[in-house]
This record gives C-alpha cells, structure tokens and sequence, in this order.
C-alpha cells in the first residue's frame, strides 16, 4: 500500500482520485489523457476508462505499458492483473487492422468461390471478366490488413461487414470497394475495432497563398505549430483527426496554418453564421488570398470559392422533413483538398452520414471538447479521426495566452410559492421552474453591482426569463429570432465598448468573438450539458489586461433538479483544473438587498 498515492483503481476500470493529497493534480493531468471524468464531489474524483479514451490516447502516440504505468505510479494498492490486461487488449485492437492502398491492383486473382459469392450479393453482372482464370476485374478497392487470420475470419462472420463487400484477399487481408471506406470504419469501431487508415488522400485543387500580409508574417505561438505538426503527421503523411484547444486558443489560425501546408483549396464548415464571417475576416486579414476567392455559403449567400465558409446548418437544410439535403452536394462541389469541421463537436448526424462518402479527402476537426451529448464520439472517432492534439486549459493559462477564471456556483433559495409550483410538476418542468428562479433577477444585480465596469455576458436558455432580466435591467437581448445584421451590430457595439452588458441566448454558446468580455453570468443552461458549460466559459477566456481574469457563475437554484444537471454540467471543467466555489444567497439579499456581495459569504464546495 502507498498511502500518499492518490488513485484507488478498480476492476470495473473506475479510478478514485482522492482531490486532497498533494499529488492529486499531477494525477489530474494524466487520467485526462486516457479516462473520462463521471462524478466530481469534493472529497474523490470518478474518473472511467472505456475503450474511446484508450484509442484515443494510443493515437497520441501512448502504448499500454505506458498507460498502465502512470496507474502504477498513482495508485494506493496494487492493480487487479485482469484490469491491466483488459487494458493491454483494448490498447492493441488500435493497429490491429489497417486499411491501405498498398498493394491495390488493376487486376487481382480472387477464387471462383470468391466471385460467385460478391456477384450473388452486390454485382448481378459479375465484375468483368479479363479471359484470365478465375481472374476478375472488380473495381480499385481498398485493403484491410489484419495482423492474425483468426481476425479475418471473425470479422467475415459479420453480417454488417459483409454488406460492405468485404472479399477475402488472403489469410490477413481483404479488400473493400473505396465508396464504403468510411462506413467500414465506422462499424469496425463499432464492434471494438478501430482502423489506422492509411490510404491516402486526394490532393485537391492547388490554391498558392501566404500567412500574413506583404512584409509582415503571421507568427504562430509554439503550440498552434506543434498542433499542425500533430495533424501533419511525422512522416508528413497525415490528413484526418482532431485537435482539442481551450476557446481563446487560437483554433483558427491553427486552420489556417495547416491550410498553408497544404497549398490547396479548402471548405470550412463551422456553427453559424456569425462564425462563418469571422472565418472570413480572419482570412483576409492573416493571409494574403484574394478576397474574391473566399466565399460565403449561409442562408444569406451561396458563394462557392477556392475558399468556402460554409454553416453546418445550411448544410442540413431541407424543405420537407423527409426532402433531400440539397446543399449537402457542396461537399463535393470542387475537388477539396481539406475539410475544416470547426467545433466539431456539434457536427449534425446527416453531415457524419456525407462525410462517411468522402474519406480521401483531408479532414480537420476542430474543438475545445470532444464531449458530446447525443454519445455520438465514437463516430468523430471513426470519420473525421482521432485525437491527434490536446492542450490542457489550465496549461495554457498558465502560459499566460488565456485569462485565469474564477468559477462560482451561486446557490439561490426557492420561495415558497416556487417550491409549491415544483412539488405539482414533474421531470423537465421541474427544472424549467427552478432554472427560471425570479430570485435569479436580484442575484445578476448584485453580481453586476460587484463588478461595475466589467464587460458583462448574462447567458441563458429560456427567452422568456432573458426577456425578464433585459427589460428588468435595461440591457439589449440577443436571440436566435434577431436578424444576422443587428446581431453583428450589438456585438460590435460591445466589442468597441459602447455598451457594456449584453444578454445572450444559446446562440453565443459558440464561435463569438467578444474578446473583452470579462464576466460570465449563467442563469439557465440546456439541463447537464458538459459542453455547453464548457462553451460558455470560453466566450470568457481571451487574455485581459492586468490581472489577466475574468469570473464565471452559474446561478443555480438549491434543492431542485437544477442542482444535480449543474453537477453534471461542471465535469467537463472540473476536468480539466478549475474549481467551482459554492456560494450562498440569502433570501433576505435576493429580495432587498441589492448593496450585499455574495463573495463576501463564501465557502468551498463540499458535495
């Protein structure tokens, strides 16, 4: 037994991370590559390895013996063997199979057994036959290599493999036709088996630029270089995966810089239009391609240029509910070199479903999170790539290149009448009653007393209640119903500083540039999401002059649903090194008196 050791690892591949011993944060740093935080109460830290965060690490160049290492070096008490084992195996399924080109011909020899068998089930003519023996022609198909014949065997007794038209090439390897290389990917980690693939990408039309205007050259911060060197690859080969960087980090010219290698023509596809625009902006202003070779592709213009910013909306856009998904076709509009997947953690399923079609083009994804709420993480996984770069938040705050944060949880009372209204409704009304607390009014008072002068962002989920707190305090709302034009202007507005308050709704949670924004209210969120809370957090990190802070509350109203969803919310955030204060306020503070500090009456959590 090593008593100072933190961890408490457990066969059901669950580590307890004890928060209180001085080697917790060290331990932090390391479960975050290859576990997944579940629980955060004050006294121990749940964390649960599953097979995702292990391949995901393993793409990050980490092997098993690594990965059991660090456990061993952080645990109380010895390691089950089984647990160690398990996580051998896991760890070894990535690379266990590997799709190429390498050895692809025109022609191959394939049994008449073979043949008979794809022709029964996918070609009714039979391929062509080239007056060879047992010799047919069937396509340029791709190669599955598998390190055992058993693998082979095991995987051909897929019935949703075999639909793929999987044909036995000889006892490690089998060929697959190129059109379904994403869907084979996608099943394949599916059933427990992750794919390296290897079989090369398009190179796109060419489109020559430079980072920078004229004489002055966009300079890159050592870790947006090390983030394109990772998509690069080291033997220069890369060309699909995921980068993962806090907000404020600087994940667009970390695009730009891996559009520049590459030297081609590239579609962007990011959240809304808001973002489409200042992809746009930032584009003209760090490098020096024409301005007429960059489009805009929104609901607003349907321009299709060398470079083309594009929204995952409009991709998604049909006229019927079972119409077709008439823009999706711009993914193949010109031959793309790269695809830019910007916050790629919203990525709409329809968009997966096109994107499992063009695997030989380069694909980027871009995030601050690779949570997702809807489980679909194993699909980024497959599609657009693994993890291939992850810097810690609190990393770079320390570096200084984004502001410190400090996170309270701001507890508020329910009034008698509130908590009558509760006990009558059931699940989701019950949050919606608590989340839109009228308490909740006198607390945002309060909190933009404490910090007069602060530009100030009041986020939230219901507009009824945003309706409340803008016309309560006299400051603009910005919904998703406001036009794109007066949007901008109130945004603008806040940036120059002419206003200093604005209430948002969810459409701020992501790509909004407001980089003086200082203080981060949240009033209601959508219930336990990680990567909401995560977003909103970010519209406040930009570097700040002097103390370089800024000061996030999630306002929360105690004893009610919306404490537990609020738990959930903070795991992500928790995760990566910041910590939520709990703090109290009195009834008799939310209703008249408006002069009281909440920070004044503060204490750490506890549950």
């Amino acid at each position: 037994m090593n008593p100072d050791h933190p961890c408490i690892v457990q066969r059901d591949f669950t580590v307890l991370l004890e928060m209180d011993l001085p080697g917790s944060e060290w331990a932090r740093s390391q479960l975050q590559i290859y576990a997944e935080l579940v629980k955060s109460p004050s006294a121990f830290h749940t964390y649960h390895i599953t097979p995702l965060s292990l391949w995901n690490a393993a793409a990050l160049g980490w092997s098993a013996e690594d990965i059991q290492n660090s456990l061993r070096s952080m645990s109380r008490w010895d390691i089950p063997r089984d647990l160690l084992k398990d996580i051998e195996q896991l760890v070894s399924r990535y690379g266990t199979l590997t799709l190429s080109r390498e050895g692809t011909e025109e022609e191959r020899i394939y049994s008449t057994d073979t043949i008979d068998a794809y022709r029964a089930e996918h070609e009714p003519d039979g391929g062509i036959k080239t007056g060879k023996p047992n010799s047919y022609t069937i396509g340029d198909r791709l190669i599955l290599a598998a390190e055992t014949p058993a693998l082979v065997d095991e995987l051909l007794t897929k019935q949703e493999l075999k639909q793929l038209g999987l044909l036995r090439v000889d006892g490690v390897s089998v060929s697959v036709p190129p059109e379904n290389r994403g869907l084979l990917k996608q099943e394949l980690t599916r059933l427990g088996y992750p794919v390296v693939d290897t079989a090369g990408y398009l190179e796109g039309n060419q489109l020559r630029f430079t980072l920078g205007k004229g004489q002055t050259k966009l300079q890159l911060r050592d870790y947006q270089i090390k983030a394109a060197d990772a998509f690069e690859g080291a033997d220069g080969l890369g060309g699909s995966g995921v980068l993962v960087l806090p907000c404020g980090a600087g994940k667009t010219v970390i695009g730009m810089a891996v559009m520049n290698r590459l030297q081609c023509e590239v579609l962007i596809l990011t959240s809304n239009t808001t973002s489409v625009r200042q992809w746009v902006e930032e584009l003209k202003q760090k490098t020096d391609i024409p301005a007429d070779s960059i489009g805009e592709y929104s609901g607003q213009k349907k321009e299709v240029r060398p470079i083309t910013v594009a929204t995952y909306q409009i991709l998604t856009h049909r006229r019927t509910k079972d119409g077709d998904f008439e823009h999706m076709k711009l993914l193949s509009e010109r031959k793309w070199g790269l695809i830019i997947y910007d916050e790629v953690h919203l990525l709409p399923a329809p968009v997966f479903r096109a994107t499992a079609d063009i695997q030989a083009t380069r694909r980027l994804g871009l995030t601050a999170t690779l949570v997702r709420e809807d489980g679909c993480e194993r699909d980024v996984f497959s599609l657009i790539g693994p993890k291939r770069y992850d810097m810690p938040w609190k990393e770079l705050e320390r570096q200084g290149w984004i502001a410190q944060v400090d996170c309270v949880e701001l507890r508020l009372p329910m009034t008698a009448e509130l908590l009558e209204r509760s006990m009558r409704a059931e699940g989701r009304q019950q949050y919606r009653i608590a989340a839109e607390n009228p308490v909740k009014l006198e607390a945002v008072r309060s909190l933009m007393q404490q910090h007069s002068g602060l530009p100030t962002l009041i986020i939230g989920q219901y507009l009824d209640q945003l309706r409340v707190l803008a016309q309560e305090l006299g400051v603009p709302l910005i919904t998703g119903s406001m036009s794109q034009t007066e949007r901008v202007r109130w945004f603008d507005a806040f940036r120059k500083g002419t206003i200093r308050t604005l209430i948002v709704s969810k459409v701020a949670n992501f790509a909004v540039d407001l980089p003086d924004a200082a203080v981060a209210i949240e009033v209601s969120g959508s219930f336990g999401s990680r990567q909401e809370e995560a977003q909103r957090l970010g519209r406040i990190l930009r570097p700040k002059s002097g103390e370089n802070k800024a000061y996030f509350y999630a306002l929360v109203t105690e004893n009610s649903k919306e404490t537990d969803f609020a738990a959930r919310r903070q795991l992500f955030l928790i995760e990566q090194g910041y910590e939520y204060a709990v703090r109290r306020f009195s009834v008799t503070e939310a209703i008249g008196g408006r002069d009281a500090k909440p920070g004044d009456r503060g204490k750490k959590k506890e549950a």
